[in-house]
């Protein structure tokens, strides 16, 4: 979808973008097509496809999920800023944090924040699994997202115990969704956690997946395992 379809597919879900926010928009298209030359932050160029696949893709989260009232969000693995970076022009009012094991996208993040005039926003370099050990993060958020990371099973041990009681992980996914549903029930259970929703949509005919996963009680301290453990031995 062009700019403009952009802007009408938003305002059918009763989002209306003042220019202001069409602006960081426009501003943040450049900057990631700029440093993408320096920086491998996306595969993705062409501009309408920038605007479907990663600032409508990443929205669409809060056609499914209300974050008026959602003040903390974090966002494991988010590349260039999907989805909390769109999701906080939307909702000026979240406080963003992004864990990123690569300093190059946190130094981009940290740049892309301060050419968009973001507030409340925090960039953090190191692996999610430690990040979920750090008493300052642990079990601190209302909603934790990421998207296209890894499988299910595995981003439920890196995700949970970084969401507080009661809050989300909010986990975007494409095909093959069901199968990752059945594989992960595990690792959701065992994090203190359980599958409320699968909002299945599609993107210009492409499939799409916003599960959204309910903290109900705390995760077990042993979790998430150190550095690497969750991906050479995903709880199955």
């Amino acid at each position: 979808m062009d700019k403009e379809q952009f802007y009408s597919n938003l305002k059918l879900n009763n989002i209306e973008l003042t220019e202001k926010q069409k602006d960081q928009f426009n501003k943040y298209y450049k900057l990631v097509t700029y440093w993408n030359e320096r920086i491998n932050l996306t595969a993705i160029s062409d501009e309408d496809e920038f605007y479907t696949k990663h600032f409508y893709d990443s929205i669409a989260t809060s056609f499914y999920y209300d974050f008026s009232n959602v003040k903390s969000i974090c966002d494991v693995g988010s590349g260039a800023g999907f989805p909390s970076i769109p999701l906080k022009i939307i909702y000026p009012h979240l406080e963003v944090t992004i864990v990123d094991s690569l300093n190059k996208r946190i130094k981009f993040l940290n740049l892309l924040s301060e050419e968009l005039g973001l507030e409340d926003c925090r960039f953090v370099h190191g692996r999610a699994e430690d990040i979920g050990q750090n008493k300052e993060y642990r079990e601190s958020f209302d909603i934790v997202t990421a998207r296209a990371v890894a499988r299910l099973n595995i981003l439920a041990e890196l995700c949970l115990p970084l969401v507080k009681k009661g809050g989300y992980f909010l986990s975007l996914k494409a095909q093959k969704a069901d199968e990752e549903k059945n594989e992960a029930i595990k690792a959701i259970t065992l994090m203190g956690a359980k599958l409320e929703d699968d909002n299945l949509f599609y993107i210009e005919g492409e499939e799409r997946h916003i599960l959204q996963i309910k903290k109900t009680k705390e995760t077990p301290n042993k979790y998430p395992r150190k550095a690497g453990t969750p991906n050479k031995n995903p709880i199955l």
